[in-house]
């Protein structure tokens, strides 16, 4: 057990970084990111964009999923809701990015607050096939709908503007995308030290029990669902602004699987679990496009990529359900807690 970490306050066992370990750690980390996209290339940035937009995402997920126990495949439908709304707003209003994305974020959180009324009634398989039926039914709104969704062919827009200055590289987008993904996260570590985080752990722990103590289900699922669904439009924001490009066909299914890989993957009901599960999802398929290019005696080893991905990302659900269900935060929890100790050895 680790020593030397007295707490004389209430406010000092309540800080996110109570050690001057942990503080160093944050600034080198700080430091890291903000050194990265000089000495990166650009394709690495473009991955870095793309972890933080996961990210963001992955940790909205992980408010319903893991600290609320509301399971849903239908984060993918909810950041296409958050992308068309930028995209219209970009096109047809012309409002500040940083506008667009709050906007999409509480339009997704308005959707999500719709999708989360069965969750009062049902729960886990029951409450993921709703969750999936809203996600048809989205897909069909954005191709069948009005003709200001653009239909199959989806929506192309601008680029985003800063003091008249177009964000269009990776690099450019870099420094719009790491403090808001900081932003997130600090939002989610702070909110599960409030009223409203706390009943939603309860609400997972027990959801009987917590009704009992007062805490109304109906209330807080429905929130939980808001505050999932904002992050994921928020995400499908950034995402439109990356790619520029928002098609029915920009969000399927196997998406919202990617998400909830990346939440069991990195231990549901952290915060650091949803940003490690995030970045490791991420970069297996780039693993997986790496190992494949070896592959020259398989003949059109590329165009089995897609494929495998479906079944690594299966393999990884199973895998760590099974050996290690806390997931990759509580790898990283044995690890410091080692160092803690070393040399001296229980």
């Amino acid at each position: 057990m680790r020593i030397g970490a007295v707490h004389e306050t209430y406010a000092q066992a309540e800080s996110l970084l109570d050690t001057n370990v942990q503080r160093m750690m944050m600034v080198a980390l700080f430091a890291a990111l903000v050194l990265f996209p000089f000495f990166a290339d650009q394709y690495w940035i473009y991955l870095a964009c793309l972890v933080a937009i996961h990210i963001v995402s992955t940790t909205g997920l992980n408010i319903l999923t893991g600290y609320t126990g509301l399971v849903s495949l239908g984060q993918a439908a909810f950041m296409s809701v958050g992308a068309y709304t930028v995209a219209i707003l970009e096109i047809r209003v012309g409002t500040p990015f940083f506008i667009n994305l709050i906007v999409a974020g509480f339009v997704s959180a308005a959707v999500g607050l719709v999708v989360g009324v069965p969750s009062l009634r049902v729960k886990g398989l029951y409450l993921a096939i709703a969750t999936i039926a809203a996600s048809f039914i989205l897909h069909f709104i954005f191709a069948n709908g009005p003709a200001f969704l653009g239909g199959t062919q989806g929506l192309s827009m601008p680029p985003a503007r800063l003091f008249g200055y177009d964000l269009a590289r990776p690099f450019q987008l870099y420094w719009l995308f790491m403090p808001l993904t900081a932003l997130a996260v600090f939002a989610a570590a702070n909110l599960f030290r409030t009223r409203i985080g706390r009943a939603f752990i309860a609400i997972r722990d027990r959801d009987i029990s917590a009704e009992v103590l007062g805490i109304p289900l109906l209330k807080y699922k429905l929130l939980s669902f808001a505050l999932s669904s904002f992050y994921a439009g928020v995400a499908g924001g950034m995402w439109a602004y990356f790619f520029r490009v928002v098609t029915p066909e920009s969000f399927p299914l196997i998406y919202s699987v990617f998400f909830l890989a990346a939440v069991i993957v990195g231990g549901m009901g952290t915060i650091l679990g949803a940003i490690l599960g995030a970045i490791f999802m991420t970069m297996v398929p780039e693993i997986l496009k790496i190992a494949v290019s070896y592959m020259t005696f398989i003949p059109n080893a590329v165009a089995q990529l897609s494929p495998i991905r479906t079944i690594v990302f299966g393999l990884l659900i199973i895998g760590f359900l099974l050996f290690e269900p806390q997931g990759l935060a509580e790898i990283w929890r044995r690890v410091r807690r080692f160092f803690h100790l070393w040399p001296f050895k229980k």
